[in-house]
């Protein structure tokens, strides 16, 4: 199991199968052992920066106590939708601890979220909001829906 994680970090991080230094960005980088405690995590030498990093450096899951098996098992039971609390029971851990790790795992997936550009004739249409109007029906009802029209 512990093998196929590192497998499907390396494959989600080099598609191409061409290991990218995190530090220059370079592909003068050759394997350069394993780390001292997980035997499945490879070590890299950029030749080009004399940088030593491995499958886990610059990316969310470095330098955590949990395993990346907890942390690839914590994301997908994020994408069933399911609580932390649920979460936590699962792996048998605090509920504190998952709490950070979702809070981590949806921090980094956002800011690695490309940006959206559109292009070309785009087309909206209005949407009448009235959240934040609890108890102020009065409000809503003199609302014309024109307020907001960026012309």
């Amino acid at each position: 199991m512990r093998y196929k994680c590192y497998q499907t970090v390396r494959k989600f991080r080099w598609p191409n199968g061409i290991v990218l230094c995190p530090l220059c960005d370079s592909k003068n980088v050759i394997k350069h052992g394993h780390h001292n405690t997980e035997p499945e995590r490879q070590k890299y030498l950029c030749k080009t920066c004399n940088h030593y990093f491995d499958d886990l450096s610059g990316t969310v899951f470095e330098g955590h106590h949990q395993s990346l098996r907890v942390w690839i098992l914590c994301l997908y039971f994020m994408g069933l939708n399911i609580s932390n609390r649920q979460i936590a029971k699962e792996l048998e851990l605090n509920e504190s601890d998952v709490q950070n790790m979702t809070i981590q795992l949806r921090e980094d997936i956002t800011k690695k979220k490309p940006k959206t550009t559109l292009k070309g004739k785009v087309e909206s249409d209005e949407v009448y909001v009235v959240a934040g109007h609890k108890g102020n029906s009065d409000a809503v009802k003199k609302r014309t829906g024109k307020e907001d029209v960026i012309v």
